[in-house]
């Protein structure tokens, strides 16, 4: 209780210093800066809130309000926003709409003045070890419970329940088994002195904390933050890499260039917006771009070597597993999955439609004649014909036939220069012949 009104004397400390800087002349209608944080916490919505917090404090803004509804994210970027927000030089208040779990906790945790929505629910933070595949360290959950508990200190909550949050070791049977990490629900929270009060909405909330009456600017993504983080939600993910696998596939097929574009592009579009995001970094555009070259080099330079485009296709995979950060291992294992799935049915579908494999044709010599192939003469009107053989017939010779010289065989015997002979039978190109008796 002690703390709580702590709390509530600091805040109308600050209210009544903003008073008196409007009654000494400063501007009487300060905004409130509504920042959302909803959705992942990613470097997406780090961004955001540096930019927001950097213009409320050179515009002076009444406060800032933060509107909570997330299951969390990357600490990293959480840590980035909570130091952003306790740098801050305008009063804090967070309303939590349905949840803040996870990072979004330690965020919200960052906030002056906490007010959760009936039926909300805050917590559920223990950090997850990287790739996925086993407990968190106790180095991990010592640093981030440290976080917590230091954020808590810093606007007067308990420590203690800000690192139950982290930490299933820590003890408190009145909010919680032992064994499990801290969630509190809104009455909890408020019992807690974790939360500062209720609201059913946004609106309400800050007609609680006297900022209703304020003008309010709600900032939102820019356009590259609101593309990063559409493209980085796990679908949007299977359907770029499904378009960029089955790209680079019907290019195989057709090399006419067009689907081997659109494939490049999808997944120059993947590896970009989660760069961006934060979820991966320099060398997972490096592999990437390594990736494709290889297999481009297969497709169009060289074809059938094999070692371009096996290559490439594993740097490619690499990529795309750290694409999304260690932390969201199996998520990208899922992504990929489903992208393979949807990438043999699509290609399935254009095999069918284009049978002929236009990458496969380049390792072999074509067998389609072209238009100046001539094939050999049809002797077949020479049949019966009577000559006179031109040359000595040993078995092969010349014969003058009908005035024309031909390529002409016996049936083995020898047939002197000028004897008569006549055209027996003719094979194609060969035309057999035998002397002429009187």
């Amino acid at each position: 209780m002690r703390a709580s009104r702590l709390r509530a004397g600091m805040w109308l400390a600050s209210l009544l210093c903003g008073w008196a800087g409007i009654a000494g002349g400063a501007p009487l209608s300060r905004p409130v800066v509504v920042i959302p944080i909803t959705g992942t916490v990613d470097d997406g919505m780090a961004h955001l809130v540096q930019r927001s917090v950097d213009e409320a404090n050179s515009e002076g803004a009444s406060a800032i309000v933060l509107d909570v509804n997330s299951p969390g994210g990357l600490l990293a970027a959480a840590f980035e926003i909570r130091d952003a927000l306790l740098a801050a030089h305008e009063p804090v208040v967070a309303y939590v709409g349905e949840r803040a779990y996870s990072a979004a906790a330690l965020i919200t945790l960052s906030a002056n003045r906490i007010i959760m929505a009936p039926g909300a629910s805050i917590g559920a933070a223990e950090p997850v070890e990287i790739g996925g595949t086993g407990p968190p360290s106790d180095k991990i959950v010592s640093a981030v419970r440290a976080e917590f508990e230091s954020t808590a200190q810093r606007n007067h909550r308990d420590p203690k329940i800000a690192g139950a949050m982290v930490d299933k070791s820590v003890s408190l049977p009145e909010f919680k088994r032992d064994g499990m990490v801290l969630t509190l629900n809104t009455d909890d929270a408020v019992r807690a002195h974790i939360a500062d009060g209720t609201a059913p909405s946004l609106d309400a909330a800050l007609a609680q904390t006297h900022l209703s009456g304020l003008p309010r600017e709600v900032e939102g993504f820019t356009w590259a933050e609101q593309l990063a983080r559409f493209a980085t939600d796990p679908i949007v993910s299977s359907l770029l890499l499904t378009v960029g696998m089955l790209g680079l596939l019907i290019e195989m097929q057709t090399l006419h260039g067009i689907a081997g574009v659109v494939g490049v592009g999808a997944l120059a579009l993947f590896f970009g917006t989660h760069i961006y995001a934060g979820f991966s970094n320099g060398l997972v555009a490096a592999l990437a771009l390594l990736g494709l070259v290889g297999i481009l080099w297969e497709l169009h330079v060289v074809p059938g070597h094999g070692v371009p485009g096996i290559l490439g296709a594993i740097a490619l995979l690499v990529a795309v597993l750290l694409a999304f950060g260690l932390p969201f291992f199996f998520v990208a294992i899922e992504v990929i999955a489903t992208a393979i799935v949807l990438t043999v049915i699509g290609f399935s579908l254009t095999v069918r439609a284009v049978p002929q494999n236009a990458w496969a044709h380049r390792l072999a010599l074509a067998a389609a004649q072209g238009p100046e192939y001539v094939t050999s003469r049809d002797y077949g009107d020479l049949r019966g014909r009577v000559g006179t053989a031109a040359s000595y017939l040993r078995p092969a010779g010349i014969a003058s036939i009908d005035g024309r010289r031909v390529d002409v065989l016996t049936e083995g015997e020898f047939i002197a220069q000028g004897t008569p002979i006549r055209v027996t039978r003719v094979e194609g190109a060969r035309v057999f012949v035998q002397p002429v008796t009187q």
